[in-house]
């Protein structure tokens, strides 16, 4: 299918433009979102330091409250006297205020003497609990994150046993469950030495926060990292803190808009967190929805992972921000495509106009205006250089038509003028030939008669001998008025020239002619009668040696013009040559050049009858003591008319 040069143009500036649009639009999405989420991940790892901020005053808290407590004077009188009870009221008073689960009293060798939550309950041994083994041995406070069983919290309050029990939940992604309850609880635990005056360890006091079912925590992480921001009525920001892989304290919410307890991490968090003991910091997906996240092991004090702290935002807000992005560069793509159409548009139709006014020149010359011009557009370079050369061409075209005209005028002259001659030479011809004819036989019968010497005979001779002349040129006169139509055939055009080249290069007047033959090989046969192009040749070949004087290099050239469909042959010599004003006669019969006697002018007149009785041409080139050169130009057998 044809297209428009202009639909063609606005096409390829539309699909250069879709496709840049279209490819800046992916990579800037693409990059943009991206950068979104980097920026995101980056604000999420900030978080979660914030968040471990938090966690880590939180026990300090608790570390604080049981270090300021075991240092009180009634803490150390009541264990000198062997009286733990009598403070019974004050720690339980303290545990309370300091917001503590547990507060409990042991002595030097790590055995419970007072449980402020439940004081009923005492005597058993502590000193196997690796934080009151540290405190008895370095005499130091030491805090950290413990992992009760449910046997230890019974003893502090069966309601504690009751907050750590938590049943699981099915949670997507996340591994299969080895069992459907967890009955231990996570609790931030402080423990720390009460001294004597001499810096002797008289006991231990230690205490801790249940973290299981204290929303207080990850509720504060939330506000204070996120500040309460909402998207479409959901928290934008989440915290947690996982005892192993379970949700034990979460603000994330399930389907119904409960808090996720119970819930548990992916199985690809919980590899890289738990298993791995390393950071988490992507995208993953919390409960029932996508969220980007920063996970963290949570250590107890002997390096062991026990549980993970997490923060995480919603990833719907970034996603709809992506889109919105995305919804924002395609119209911004759109609205420069549209402009971008309409200024190819414009462009388009300031190259064209130009472009069809020379089509139309174009074609007004192709119909024969040879005066048609074109005014060079000055506002495009190559398009201005393009009329210039039309207008060249047109006035190139205009002077050869003009040339032509002028030559086939000569042509037209020369071929009526010719047979004008071949006609007024026919009928001289004949009222000629019947006289020289008396002439010539009575003059024989004279001969017959007359002495066989002197003067008489003599001039009856020169009688005779000048009809005869007379009697041959008359004949050359017919011969050239009638035109006989040639029998043609098939020949080698190397064949034909051939034979007058072996005729006469033996003959006194070519002894010191070189001739050279350039005969191409293989020529396509030409239709036309040997004898007269044989006839042809020797006249052309007779000539050039009169005109080299018998000395010189003579050149046959034969070879086909297959665009054509035409043969030619070249006779160059280096004699004479001819003058200029002498060309535009030379085949005018009875014009020549030679000496009054030697020749009849007709038989360049005759090779030009027969040549083009034979469809071809016969042109001259000839400069003056440079030679001449006679080509010959005859059709292939099939363009033979």
């Amino acid at each position: 299918m044809k297209l428009a040069l202009r639909t063609r143009l606005i096409g390829g500036f539309l699909i250069v433009i879709v496709t840049c649009s279209a490819g800046t639009a992916i990579v800037g999405v693409h990059m943009m979102g991206k950068y979104i989420a980097n920026e995101v991940q980056n604000e999420v790892r900030h978080d979660l330091n914030s968040a471990r901020e938090i966690y880590q005053e939180m026990v300090s808290e608790v570390r604080s409250a049981v270090r300021y407590t075991a240092v009180r004077l009634f803490v150390k009188e009541a264990l000198l006297a062997g009286d733990p009870g009598k403070v019974a009221a004050e720690l339980s008073r303290l545990r309370q205020s300091e917001g503590l689960d547990v507060l409990t009293l042991t002595d030097s060798s790590g055995t419970v003497l007072l449980r402020s939550r439940n004081p009923t309950v005492k005597g058993d041994s502590q000193a196997s609990n690796e934080t009151i083994n540290r405190v008895l041995s370095s005499k130091n406070v030491v805090a950290s994150t413990e992992i009760v069983p449910r046997e230890e919290l019974l003893k502090e309050g069966e309601d504690l046993a009751v907050r750590a029990r938590t049943l699981l939940v099915e949670t997507p992604r996340a591994r299969p469950p080895q069992k459907t309850e967890e009955t231990s609880g996570m609790m931030a635990k402080a423990a720390a030495p009460v001294l004597d005056d001499h810096g002797e360890v008289l006991g231990v006091l230690y205490g801790g926060k249940l973290l299981n079912g204290d929303y207080h925590l990850v509720d504060k992480i939330r506000e204070t990292v996120y500040e309460g921001e909402k998207y479409h009525g959901r928290d934008i920001g989440t915290a947690t803190i996982f005892q192993g892989d379970l949700r034990i304290a979460t603000n994330v919410r399930t389907t119904d808009g409960k808090r996720a307890i119970g819930t548990r991490v992916s199985a690809e968090v919980s590899d890289r967190v738990l298993t791995e003991e390393k950071p988490w910091v992507e995208r993953a997906f919390v409960v029932n929805d996508w969220y980007i996240t920063a996970y963290e092991p949570i250590r107890n004090v002997t390096g062991q992972v026990v549980g993970i702290l997490y923060v995480g935002v919603f990833e719907g807000k970034f996603a709809d921000m992506k889109r919105r992005a995305l919804w924002t560069v395609i119209g911004i793509s759109l609205g420069a495509i549209a402009i971008a159409v309409l200024i190819c548009c414009f462009l388009s139709k300031t190259l064209m106009n130009p472009i069809n006014t020379l089509v139309l020149a174009a074609r007004r010359l192709a119909d024969g205006d040879l005066k048609q011009r074109v005014q060079p557009d000055k506002s495009t370079e190559e398009i201005g250089a393009l009329g210039k050369v039309f207008n060249s061409m047109a006035a190139s075209i205009e002077d050869r038509d003009e040339r032509l005209r002028q030559h086939a005028q000569e042509q037209i002259m020369k071929s009526e003028k010719l047979a004008m001659i071949g006609s007024l030479a026919a009928g001289v011809a004949h009222e000629i030939n019947n006289p020289l004819g008396s002439i010539l036989l009575f003059s024989r019968l004279l001969l017959r008669k007359a002495p066989a010497e002197g003067v008489q005979r003599e001039n009856l001779e020169r009688i005779a001998r000048e009809a005869e002349r007379c009697q041959n040129i008359v004949q050359g006169l017919l011969e050239f008025a009638r035109q006989p139509e040639p029998k043609t055939e098939a020949l080698d055009v190397n064949e034909v020239v051939q034979k007058p080249v072996s005729l006469l290069e033996n003959q006194a007047m070519f002894h010191n002619i070189n001739i050279v033959k350039e005969l191409q090989p293989d020529l396509p046969p030409v239709c036309a009668d040997a004898s007269q192009l044989q006839q042809v040749f020797v006249n052309i070949l007779v000539n050039a040696a009169e005109a080299m004087n018998g000395e010189g290099t003579l050149t046959i050239a034969t070879r086909a013009v297959p665009d054509a469909d035409r043969v030619e042959i070249r006779f160059t010599d280096t004699g004479c040559g001819i003058p200029k004003e002498n060309l535009p006669h030379l085949f005018e019969p009875f014009f020549t050049t030679k000496d009054v006697g030697s020749g009849t002018g007709l038989g360049l007149s005759i090779s030009y009858g027969i040549i083009e009785r034979h469809g071809g041409t016969i042109e001259v080139l000839s400069r003056v003591d440079e030679g001449s050169s006679f080509l010959i130009t005859l059709p292939t057998a099939k363009e033979t008319p």
